[in-house]
């Protein structure tokens, strides 16, 4: 195969030489039949000429190296979501295992969807796995280390929550909560803020003097700082007071400096699922989630007629969008919205108003004229 390839013996050994895009490729075919190293050299030349060649180093990624290349990327870049790629890739490894990244193709990301389905995984969690994979190779392609990515099918996902919280229920379950998380969940409930932006409020956040507390950019899920007043909102103001209070407490009991705004006896709180589930179920209110209340506080800021832009800055909402999505309208609000609307009606329907009937159609002969309700008898 002169000007194309040749293969040749070291030792017991047949190699492969090639040359593609100039460069010269040596590569050993680990086998001592020179009729096994020809096959390898032909594959090869058909890789090339379809424009791919995949060569020897692509052949030895495996699934790990790719799980690797991916959470060093996590890592390396401090993304927020690193934990649930971890996740993703632990999903994906008892499917996949050792085997090689060339083997993963668009049929076997089909198998392991059909195999996550059939556990009874969520769509978004299977969403989001399979986004982990393509990110998988997308980096190993840029760092050239395979020549191509397959391509992996996306699933569709309908899950859009709709729960919120009117004012009863949300008592009701701040009810039923631990002490310790009450006031975590007020807090939601009156700012909207995410779960996460909450646990990790610190003290050095909130400014009595300014009225305002601060999330710093880089701290939230979009990287956006954000302010949200509260000397002009008594509610939540007086629940920032009495944590303080609560925390100041704490510490002269201890002689330990807290940190947190909220927290467990001076610990931080990681996570309170459970604790959450018991309350809600013991409220009569099985089945909503923490997140309702980003829900309800957006919904509160369009009942109360706050300009979107403004409503989008306090509660950290980049796109309008999402926050639409969010501005949930309860059947109340529907009710109210037709009231208007027949109010509407009422005053400028003429069958509503009062009309100039004449006495003439009533008593004959007469010239004058009488109020009188339409459908009414005439005076």
């Amino acid at each position: 195969m002169r000007g194309f390839g040749r293969v040749y013996q070291r030792g017991r050994v047949w190699w492969l030489q090639y040359s593609y895009r100039g460069r010269v490729h040596r590569e050993s075919s680990g086998c001592s039949n020179r009729t096994d190293a020809m096959k390898l050299l032909r594959r090869r030349l058909e890789e090339m000429g379809r424009g791919r060649l995949i060569g020897p180093d692509a052949e030895r990624i495996t699934f790990d190296d790719l799980a690797q290349i991916l959470l060093d990327d996590y890592r390396v870049n401090e993304r927020k979501s690193t934990e649930r790629a971890k996740c993703s890739v632990n999903r994906l490894r008892e499917f996949f295992g050792p085997c090689r990244a060339l083997d993963i193709s668009t049929d076997r990301a089909a198998a392991y969807v059909r195999a996550r389905q059939q556990a009874s995984a969520k769509p978004a969690t299977i969403r989001n796995e399979l986004a982990a994979l393509k990110r998988m190779f997308t980096l190993a392609v840029a760092a050239e280390k395979l020549p191509h990515r397959p391509h992996i099918l996306s699933i569709e996902v309908r899950n859009v929550r709709t729960g919120f919280f009117e004012e009863p229920e949300v008592r009701a379950v701040l009810a039923h909560l631990p002490d310790d998380l009450q006031p975590v969940a007020e807090f939601a409930y009156l700012t909207g803020w995410r779960k996460g932006e909450i646990l990790a409020l610190q003290w050095r956040q909130v400014h009595f003097k300014a009225g305002i507390v601060r999330l710093e950019p880089g701290s939230t899920k979009n990287d956006d700082g954000r302010v949200f007043p509260f000397t002009v909102y008594p509610a939540l103001e007086a629940l920032l007071r009495r944590q303080r209070e609560r925390t100041t407490a704490r510490e002269r009991a201890t002689g330990q400096v807290i940190t947190w705004v909220f927290h467990r006896e001076g610990r931080p709180i990681k996570s309170f699922s459970d604790a959450w589930r018991r309350a809600c179920r013991a409220a009569g209110l099985a089945g909503r989630v923490f997140h309702d209340f980003r829900r309800t506080a957006v919904r509160n800021l369009e009942r109360a007629g706050v300009a979107r832009s403004v409503a989008m800055k306090l509660t950290g909402h980049k796109t309008e969008t999402v926050y639409r999505r969010y501005a949930i309208v309860s059947e109340a609000d529907l009710a109210e919205g037709v009231k208007k609307l027949a109010a509407l009606h009422a005053a400028t329907d003429p069958a509503a108003r009062p009309v100039m009937v004449p006495i003439g159609q009533a008593h004959q002969g007469s010239t004058s004229t009488v109020l009188a309700q339409s459908g009414g008898r005439s005076a």
